[in-house]
């Protein structure tokens, strides 16, 4: 299947992309059109699960689940690192199935693919060092006479639901992890990007995972919902909004939950950092994959100090940024994922200056491309500083007072990711212990993610970790094992008589 997906993209017809249900390319729904955002044009189309499948899927995934887990983690293991291999050596060929899906510039896509390798590959290195524990209990007298141990075991059948805007790394983490914990794996795709789905899911097939270890269904959020409320699921890794990750949990009920939801990044720049340095970082950041991502920079908070030059700094960078076709390597914004994501661009930066603010660049969109967008000055109840813009537009405001400035931060309901500039050791300490975000970058924007490394948030933000290593303490269950009077640490509990 990967090889026809890619011949697809290289001929510039649209993919046909099928779900993956047991241990066959097929289904019967109606199909549903992506249209890609640059091109507008029909990308990839799939079928809708339906209800029966549905069913059929989630039973199988009942009969696969004592399959995969008898699989040893070596073998898992070998599987994932060939999957890493492979996606390096189709790098260039899946990014631009990427780029045409979702509108995201080809060199940041292939990024992303370089990515899905690194995670492959350490989702195997996760897989061989899964283990127990032998636990001390004859160190109470309870316990004397006998010995106990733990292991980490498959939890069973996994849900994955992946989003848009990162749908080939994120899908790595959750099937890689799922996998490398001895899982069979449901994956339900965003509708926004069967292609690449379906394509990351064709590789690892064609890297020697087994076909009781993934089912792939495509389809919106009815497919999920019913998904999410099977009985036989037994854990759930969620990637998408707040609103939608509060759905999902309603329909999980009593299941293990991994909800990373959505984001309104702060970044606080002091009076010590290096302004030019500081804007370009921000403007990188901020509008790469057009702003596309829950930890981009959108709110820079500046010392007043610094407020103007910082604005002049980053207003020239922004500038430097070239807008264009996803496919030309010389791109840097591309489009977002639709024409309604780019207007709520341009409506929230309209609400802002009749708040008050000054919109310095864009607030302008052509189709689903929307201009980089700088928005200076907006009061704390503007959309652009409550909300999560997702998008192209980075509000910039000054502060007096680093106590204060951390208040500011701390009112938005997310908590994801922070960035701090400063060299000030004192409010590093003091921004990590006061900060309500699940990570802290300091001399980098809160949009910098290492995929070994735990990531996910706070408060609206969800909850658990997603990163391989995190993630895979979620996919097990702790299993011990007491065995009654036999003991490994000794019996005794006094040596008095026998000395006499």
């Amino acid at each position: 299947m990967l090889e026809v997906i890619l011949k697809s993209v290289a001929d510039s017809e649209v993919v046909d992309v099928l779900p993956f249900l047991s241990g066959s390319w097929s289904g019967e729904g109606p199909p549903e059109e992506r249209i890609g955002p640059y091109l507008r044009r029909t990308v990839s189309r799939a079928p809708t699960a339906l209800p029966a499948e549905i069913e059929r899927a989630v039973a199988r995934a009942r009969t696969y689940a004592p399959q995969v887990a008898s699989l040893a983690p070596a073998a898992r293991a070998d599987i994932l690192q060939r999957a890493s291999a492979a996606a390096l050596a189709n790098r260039d060929q899946l990014a631009m199935l990427l780029a045409l899906e979702l509108g995201k510039p080809v060199n940041d896509s292939r990024i992303e693919i370089e990515r899905v390798a690194s995670t492959f590959e350490v989702c195997a290195a996760e897989a061989r060092r899964i283990d127990g524990e032998t636990l001390p209990i004859a160190g109470w007298n309870t316990g004397v006479g006998n010995s106990a141990f733990t292991y980490r075991a498959p939890a069973g059948i996994a849900l994955a639901i992946t989003p848009f805007n990162a749908p080939a790394n994120l899908l790595a983490h959750k099937l890689g992890a799922s996998f490398a914990a001895g899982n069979t794996t449901l994956v339900k795709a965003p509708p926004q990007a069967p292609g690449i789905s379906a394509a990351l899911v064709a590789l690892l097939l064609d890297s020697g995972l087994p076909h009781q270890a993934v089912q792939l269904l495509h389809g919106g959020g009815d497919v999920g919902a019913a998904l999410c409320a099977a009985p036989e699921v037994d854990v759930i890794s969620f990637t998408g909004s707040a609103a939608t990750g509060a759905a999902v949990a309603r329909a999980a009920g009593a299941k293990r939950l991994a909800l990373e939801l959505g984001g309104n990044a702060a970044t606080i720049v002091c009076e010590d950092a290096d302004i030019p340095v500081v804007a370009k970082a921000c403007a990188r950041t901020g509008y790469s994959n057009s702003g596309q991502s829950c930890i981009s920079v959108q709110r820079v908070y500046v010392h007043r100090s610094r407020y103007a030059d910082f604005l002049d700094a980053f207003t020239a960078a922004v500038d430097t940024l070239v807008i264009g076709d996803p496919l030309d390597p010389g791109t840097d914004i591309g489009s977002m994922v639709d024409e309604d994501a780019a207007e709520r661009v341009v409506r929230w930066s309209a609400e802002a200056a009749g708040l008050g603010a000054e919109v310095l660049r864009g607030g302008t969109r052509d189709g689903a491309t929307a201009t980089p967008t700088i928005v200076a000055g907006p009061p704390p109840h503007a959309s652009v500083v409550v909300h999560e813009v997702f998008g192209a537009l980075v509000a910039v405001m000054p502060y007096d007072d680093f106590d204060t400035v951390i208040n500011e931060c701390n009112a938005s309901r997310y908590g994801l990711q922070a960035g701090l500039f400063t060299h000030d050791i004192n409010r590093i300490f003091t921004a990590w212990r006061r900060l309500e975000v699940g990570g802290l970058i300091v001399n980098g924007t809160s949009n910098y993610r290492l995929d070994h490394v735990p990531f996910g948030g706070v408060k609206d933000s969800g909850f658990g970790r997603e990163s391989p290593r995190w993630l895979i303490d979620d996919y097990t269950v702790v299993k011990t094992l007491m065995l009654r009077g036999l003991s490994i640490w000794g019996e005794r509990q006094d040596l008095t008589k026998e000395s006499q």
